[in-house]
């Protein structure tokens, strides 16, 4: 489970602004308050919509171990028609969300990026038994594709907030290297969460890794920061994912 899009803090006006603008989020330019990260574990359902019903499709666990150094996201999914998991973890530098390792199990694939100098590690396409030794070079900073979401629900949000943010994704069938996710729209909300109306802050995202061609859109607790609820537009078709705990 991957990708979505982040925020930058309006400074001093007009002529600021545009500057922010042609400067990607990374770790070298990340106003998050990293305060509002705690330790936690939660978990989502998944839902595909057909003739406005919702169809249970799933389930994701989210584990986040925040250390001194270092900051653990452990994603589990289990699909309803799957007997196997998948099973992401990415681990990230504490003070700015520079990426150190990331990870990705599932029956369709294995891969493991480490982050250094260069990005290295192995691709298994488990489906032709092809494994890919990965050695790339990023002449730019950027964030884990994988840890973006958790990004955009620590950032200056403010009506009418849009940016971009560099982010690196490794994927034979689509992009490899150092993309880019946009933030195209932030506004305030309100949504239903376990019988509770709550404010939010509602933010609209695409990415390179669909070309663009996916909106995913983002309901934050306003005063927990808490993705209470994502929604997944692609090709005529809609998914949710709910927090339940």
């Amino acid at each position: 489970m991957k990708k979505i899009i982040c925020l930058v803090l309006f400074v001093l006006g007009a002529s600021t602004q545009a500057t922010s603008q042609e400067i990607p989020l990374s770790p070298r330019n990340n106003p998050a308050d990293m305060n509002l990260l705690k330790s936690e574990i939660s978990k989502m359902s998944w839902f595909m919509i057909k003739d406005s019903i919702e169809i249970k499709i799933g389930d994701i666990d989210t584990e986040i171990r925040k250390e001194k150094d270092s900051v653990f996201f452990i994603t589990t999914v289990v699909m309803k028609q799957s007997p196997g998991k998948w099973v992401d973890s990415t681990v990230v530098r504490t003070h700015n969300f520079g990426p150190i390792y990331h990870s990705s199990f599932n029956q369709q694939r294995d891969m493991v990026l480490k982050f250094d100098e260069k990005i290295t590690g192995y691709y298994l396409d488990k489906q032709s038994s092809t494994k890919t030794q990965i050695s790339e070079e990023a002449h730019k900073p950027f964030f884990d594709s994988n840890m973006y979401p958790q990004l955009i629900r620590l950032l200056p949000l403010k009506n009418g907030y849009s940016n971009t943010i560099s982010i690196f994704d490794y994927n034979p069938k689509s992009k490899i290297g150092v993309i880019t996710a946009t933030i195209k729209n932030t506004e305030k909300s309100t949504t239903e969460h376990n019988g509770e109306l709550k404010q939010v802050w509602k933010v609209e995202t695409t990415d390179e890794i669909s070309d663009n061609s996916t909106t995913s859109t983002y309901y934050i607790d306003m005063s927990t920061r808490k993705i209470l609820k994502q929604e997944i537009d692609f090709g005529g078709r809609k998914m949710i994912m709910k927090l339940i705990e």
